[in-house]
């Protein structure tokens, strides 16, 4: 099963130039040296310290909060989760009703010596939209046109099915506390990644005139018009100019690395450094900077000695360059990352039910070349490849064949033109184009494109490449809805409802517009239960409408492939979205001490 943390897209072209990184006059540490080890998750930009934002949460800004800001697990290079972390730990007190005691380290501070306490998890609690805040929302007339559901005050990606809404009366503690207790009003099957590590309280305090006690006292007594002030501080927080990082006093770190003041140039890198107040063990270099490099950039960039750690797209001549180029060690790999193209149901789209609708989908469907994709793109790399044909599993899960067969006949496994043509005229849309957006600078998805629009030609089909540099920015093509199908991946990591966000009415990544109340209720029953029989049986109905429906077209189930510099220690690849840099903390130079 798969979790959404993530949109993996290509990178974007543009030419490298990274160097030393300057700030104030004083003097920097450049890739290579040993006091600083230099990583490139890709091209997109940083969204900032608040990554939990719908915009912000991106693997970009996760590579470089998941440094500075500690939560109570992580996900181990098999994909397994593994609780009990430098800020604290739990434990499940009651299955019925599932109640879950945290406790927080003593020592754990935010960077500036604020304790973690309390009223930080309370504030991670509220900032879900629990359901005092909804209805607050809804009073206010703030509703979602379509869904007639209350709009989320706080922009934050997760939706309140997951958190906020089972756990009606949010974490039971008293202010300054290190312990408090989590009692859900029903059961939620992901609740082991529900808490993590709570944004500092105190920031959003100061932010709006008080006290991080008295606001803690405000939002227990569910007082909404204090929650719309810490909502508007909480959704900005990361309303700076593009490399101008607020002070440092608003961005604490409680993690192993900090942000480096000066550390931030757009669309370049972001500069960490050991964080002062960091009570674990000491991170293994002096600075991590996190370097924004496009795909076909990086293998050069690792030569070069610009970059010391890479995990590109893994194509034949990815490795194959990684494996010629000296003092450089290749690792090998499955991954959780799987390809798809997405229709866009939005009125923007030549997709949309009033326009080309379900025959034009199917078109589409019947003439993408799904299995020369992957014959000719990713069997030379994999040679267990095979066309994906489900959402939420994995060709290597138990139930995939048994979800596959349940929901789909596979009828799209082979290009059928003749068929296509019948859905074209079937349409109404004459000689239709069709917009396939991706960020660009990817080859192998440049290609994907090129083996699409040479065979949709044939059925009287035009596509046009509308690959651009900043297609799943913020601002971007995929966010203002200026496509028809987009090219990415999703992350995955095993969570049981992850997806519920993707494919649910109003999703916060729902970005295709798509609304089916089969699919909300499903979804609901297995946000519901902690019964593995009935995820599994509403995954079928889930996946059948998703087929009957075309929301998109799985493709395949991406390899993996890194590659960093001989000297550096403890670099060890991840499966999960989590990526190579999940242990940075632990990477160093064999010579540092």
């Amino acid at each position: 099963m798969k979790k959404a943390y993530s949109m993996v897209a290509a990178f974007a072209a543009a030419a490298l130039a990274l160097g030393a990184c300057g700030s104030g006059g004083k003097q920097e540490l450049k890739a290579g040296s040993k006091d600083s080890i230099s990583y490139s998750p890709g091209k997109q930009e940083w969204g900032g310290y608040n990554g939990s934002t719908v915009e912000a949460y991106s693997t970009t800004t996760a590579a470089v909060t998941d440094r500075v800001q500690t939560g109570f697990g992580y996900y181990d290079p098999q994909g397994v989760w593994k609780h009990g972390t430098d800020l604290g730990d739990y434990k499940k007190l009651s299955d019925d009703p599932l109640t879950v005691e945290y406790t927080v380290n003593e020592k754990a501070v935010y960077q500036g010596k604020t304790p973690i306490t309390c009223e930080d998890f309370y504030l991670d609690w509220v900032s879900q939209n629990p359901d005092w805040i909804l209805e607050g929302q809804k009073a206010a007339g703030a509703v979602d046109e379509k869904s007639g559901e209350a709009q989320p005050l706080f922009n934050h990606v997760s939706s309140p099915e997951g958190y906020a809404h089972p756990v009606s009366q949010g974490p039971q503690c008293n202010e300054g506390e290190k312990k408090f207790t989590v009692k859900y009003d029903t059961v939620y099957p992901d609740w082991e990644l529900n808490v993590g590590g709570p944004l500092p309280s105190h920031v959003v305090a100061k932010k709006i005139g008080m006290s991080k006690q008295d606001l803690f006292k405000a939002l227990k007594n569910k007082d909404f018009a204090v929650a719309k002030k810490a909502a508007e501080a909480w959704n900005k927080w990361n309303d700076t100019a593009p490399g101008k990082l607020p002070p440092a006093e608003e961005i604490p770190s409680f993690g192993p690395f900090a942000l480096k003041q000066g550390g931030w140039k757009a669309k370049q890198y972001v500069t960490l450094e050991r964080n002062p107040d960091w009570w674990g063990e000491k991170a293994g270099t002096k600075e991590l900077v996190i370097k924004q490099v496009e795909d076909d950039a990086q293998l050069q960039a690792l030569a070069n000695g610009d970059l010391n750690v890479i995990e590109p797209q893994a194509t034949q001549d990815s490795i194959d360059r990684i494996k010629k180029t000296p003092n450089v060690t290749l690792l090998q790999g499955p991954t959780m990352v799987w390809e798809h193209l997405d229709y866009n149901f939005g009125s923007n789209s030549v997709f949309a039910e009033n326009k080309g609708g379900i025959h034009l989908r199917k078109a589409m469907a019947y003439c993408v070349p799904r299995s020369e994709i992957v014959q000719k793109l990713i069997k030379p790399l994999d040679a267990k490849a095979q066309v994906l044909n489900a959402r939420e599993y994995f060709p290597t899960d138990k139930d995939y064949e048994g979800v596959v067969k349940a929901s789909y006949n596979g009828e799209y496994d082979k290009v059928n033109i003749e068929k296509a043509k019948e859905h074209v005229a079937a349409s109404g849309i004459k000689n239709p184009t069709v917009r396939i957006g991706y960020r660009n600078g990817n080859p192998r998805r440049a290609e994907t494109v090129a083996l699409i629009t040479a065979s949709c030609k044939k059925a009287g089909i035009t596509i046009k490449d509308n690959s651009s540099a900043k297609f799943m920015d913020e601002g971007g093509e995929y966010y203002t809805g200026q496509w028809d199908m987009a090219l990415f991946g999703w992350n995955g990591s095993g969570q049981v409802v992850s997806g519920q966000n993707i494919y649910q009415t109003g999703g916060q990544q729902n970005k295709s517009e798509y609304s089916n109340k089969t699919v909300d209720a499903e979804w609901k029953k297995i946000a519901g239960t902690l019964d593995k029989s009935v995820w599994l049986e509403s995954k079928k109905v889930i996946e059948k409408q998703l087929w009957d429906d075309l929301f998109g077209l799985p493709l395949y189930v991406q390899p993996g492939i890194v590659g960093y510099s001989n000297g550096l220690e403890n670099v060890k690849r991840n499966i999960t979205q989590k990526q190579v840099l999940w242990n940075a903390e632990k990477w160093k130079w064999k010579s540092t001490k």
